[in-house]
């Protein structure tokens, strides 16, 4: 599995507990926004870490870590995923899948085989802007099937989406509460210019849905998105 880095110690990524992250390199997306630009765009990939030497790390921190998350990148491309997550499930871990829901089967055999306790699904735009969000074309049906799987596979889940000025109105927002229908949880995350995959894109963003001076709208929306879904939360930044 190409693992491109290991945040050893997180107490946000995984909701309620200690975690490890393994970020793995390679995605099938393209998105201007995206802050891990090292880990989707080849020809910026850095070195690997070696899965032996993660494993080892996640060995020796078994009293202090109660899980692992798989993040990226897009970890349902690696073909080793599968036994790389038995064996951090043999070392008693819980495992989170952040995913960008473009292979549902891949989803359903983790989940099916009981690797997986916790699924972030990113949703990137309404059904219609889905394109332009990602930088490239996407196939609209496999992200609904992962939806539609993650909502009733059982175990743990929310939907996010990171909501960039320019490419994310309001009514985007509610479109993609009511693309997921139903949903257990749903979140809104703010957007970090720093690090964003599309240099036009990394400077200081005024007018964003986050920011004091449109809370009122922000509210507007939260209670538009509730007639949706189960429960609405907003992740700042700092």
């Amino acid at each position: 599995m190409l693992i491109g880095g290991l945040q050893k110690v997180s107490l946000i990524d995984f909701p309620g507990k200690i975690a490890s992250v393994v970020f793995t390199q390679g995605c099938n997306f393209r998105c201007p926004f995206c802050h891990n630009g090292t880990l989707v765009a080849p020809d910026k990939f850095g070195q690997t870490l070696p899965e032996e030497e993660v494993l080892a790390y996640l060995y020796a921190r078994k009293e202090q870590v109660e899980g692992v998350v798989l993040s990226g990148g897009e970890p349902t491309l690696q073909k080793d995923l599968k036994h790389f997550l038995q064996e951090v499930k043999a070392l008693n871990f819980c495992t989170k899948l952040d995913t960008n829901g473009t292979r549902p089967g891949i989803v359903a055999d983790l989940v099916g085989t009981s690797l997986v306790d916790f699924i972030a699904m990113d949703i990137k735009h309404d059904f219609a802007k889905y394109d332009l969000a990602c930088g490239t074309r996407v196939l609209v049906k496999n992200i609904v099937a992962s939806i539609d799987f993650i909502k009733t596979c059982g175990i743990d889940y929310e939907f996010r989406t990171t909501v960039v000025p320019g490419i994310h109105s309001g009514e985007d927002i509610v479109s993609i509460a009511k693309n997921i229908g139903g949903a257990k949880k749903f979140v809104l995350q703010e957007f970090v210019a720093d690090h964003a995959l599309d240099s036009a894109l990394r400077c200081e963003v005024k007018d964003s849905l986050f920011s004091p001076a449109r809370r009122a709208e922000l509210e507007s929306i939260e209670n538009e998105c509730l007639r949706h879904v189960a429960s609405f939360e907003v992740r700042f930044a700092h």
